[in-house]
């Protein structure tokens, strides 16, 4: 069983404001996000915030650790609860494929244009966790590598919204 994990701790400083919560066709892009994943997957949680459509879990260690800080809060609780993989995406990631779980397969893999759009071995969670306490580099890529994640190339292309601007085109270009 796949456990689907929105990450949501970003600060959102480019976009101004809580982008979770920005709509697109009267949809917060976190409802979306969660909707997405929960198609595809057993289980869906948020990790990063407080209040979501779904459970929610802090990053781990800390806040303010990045992506990897959400993936190994979920990568922990999937090893906790007994799923086997998670399948991640940030709350800003518009317009998955449709076969994404799929073209991810086996883990660990992710999408060669967004990292963090994944599918990740429960098991990764002791190296990801190593790498968020290891002073060396605590990057998406970083973790990539040491689990030897193949990166997926995509014709299809999820939007990834950093600005007002970015969502206005996502919305254009997904028409959700």
């Amino acid at each position: 069983m796949i456990l689907g994990a929105v990450l949501a701790g970003g600060r959102s400083i480019r976009f101004g404001s809580d982008k979770a919560l920005a709509e697109v066709a009267g949809h917060s892009l976190i409802a979306t996000a969660v909707d997405a994943l929960a198609g595809w997957c057993g289980h869906v949680i948020v990790v990063g915030r407080e209040t979501a459509p779904a459970p929610t879990l802090p990053d781990w260690p800390a806040a303010g650790m990045g992506p990897l800080g959400g993936i190994a809060a979920a990568l922990r609780h999937a090893q906790d609860a007994g799923y086997e993989t998670v399948l991640t995406c940030g709350v800003d990631s518009l317009g998955l494929p449709d076969d994404l779980p799929t073209m991810l397969a086996p883990a660990p893999a992710y999408l060669a244009d967004q990292p963090v759009i994944g599918l990740w071995p429960a098991s990764a969670a002791a190296i990801v966790s190593a790498i968020l306490e290891s002073d060396g580099r605590h990057s998406m890529l970083a973790f990539a590598e040491a689990i030897a994640a193949r990166p997926v190339k995509s014709d299809h292309k999820p939007a990834n919204i950093n600005t007002p601007a970015d969502l206005a085109a996502a919305e254009t270009r997904h028409r959700l």
